[in-house]
């Protein structure tokens, strides 16, 4: 498996800068414009910018070190050796492959949520629950809601299994009620429970593409929408996930079933 290394540029990538990098001879992928890819005697160099942080990988480790070089002559970087944490996310290598998690967030979070979270939960929502906000009492600190809501759907980024949850509970931020704030109290002691779990980046010698999707039907008693999920995996490495309710309601489970499918095969395009 290649290194990936990790360094930070004293200033923020333009569009000027993007054209020194195609000048270099890397292509910016159409798919994500922070990505650049360069392909040299069979071997690919590959470079992720956000902002004012780069990481750098590939096969050709010359090639990776006369990049480093010239970027530091262009912009000053300041290298950070292999990469370990980015962006909130913790890179840890295993035997069999990378480990992304978002321990340290995960312990901020829970030290600031001013709930106790001691008791155990085996599932991130109580089973056969049905939240509405068309009845029960407001939740007296909405803000509260808001905050650890948002905090919890930059969490989803490691953990799949938090889509759901964060999705339903999502859809009550502009006024939410003692119920879902019952549910979000459940939600932390499940990632209290799990909190050093994550996904893992495998290698493969078949990197096929594969995706799995579902839906449920009409299980919104507000409006009666459906709920689409998806994963994507590459090999046997999760690498898009989604919990989304449908945009429109779907007169049948197939119907339901089928904008699931369509969403899936969206997002393999």
């Amino acid at each position: 498996m290649p290194k990936i290394y990790s360094g930070v540029a004293k200033i923020i990538f333009s569009q000027h800068h993007i054209l020194d990098f195609i000048l270099l001879g890397f292509i910016q992928s159409k798919n994500d414009y922070s990505l650049f890819i360069k392909t040299l005697n069979g071997s690919q160099t590959l470079v992720a910018v956000y902002v004012d942080d780069i990481l750098l990988t590939g096969l050709n480790f010359s090639e990776i070190l006369a990049l480093k070089t010239h970027l530091h002559n262009k912009f000053s970087i300041k290298d950070l050796g292999e990469l370990n944490y980015f962006l909130g996310i913790e890179i840890s290598k295993t035997h069999n492959g990378v480990v992304l998690t978002q321990s340290k967030f995960t312990r901020e979070l829970l030290a600031d949520c001013a709930m106790d979270v001691s008791k155990p939960a085996k599932t991130p929502l109580p089973a056969k629950l049905k939240l509405t906000s068309l009845e029960d009492e407001p939740f007296t600190d909405p803000n509260q809601f808001r905050c650890l809501v948002g905090k919890l759907n930059f969490l989803t980024h490691t953990r799949p299994d938090l889509s759901f949850a964060v999705q339903t509970l999502s859809q009550s931020m502009q006024s939410p009620k003692l119920s879902h704030q019952k549910a979000l109290h459940h939600l932390l002691r499940y990632v209290a429970h799990t909190a050093g779990q994550g996904i893992s980046i495998q290698p493969s010698s078949s990197l096929t593409l594969q995706a799995y999707c579902d839906s449920d039907w009409a299980a919104c008693p507000d409006t009666r929408r459906s709920v689409t999920g998806y994963v994507m995996l590459l090999g046997n490495s999760p690498i898009s996930w989604k919990s989304k309710k449908q945009t429109t309601i779907s007169r049948s489970s197939s119907e339901a079933e089928y904008r699931a499918m369509g969403a899936a095969a969206s997002e393999i395009t």
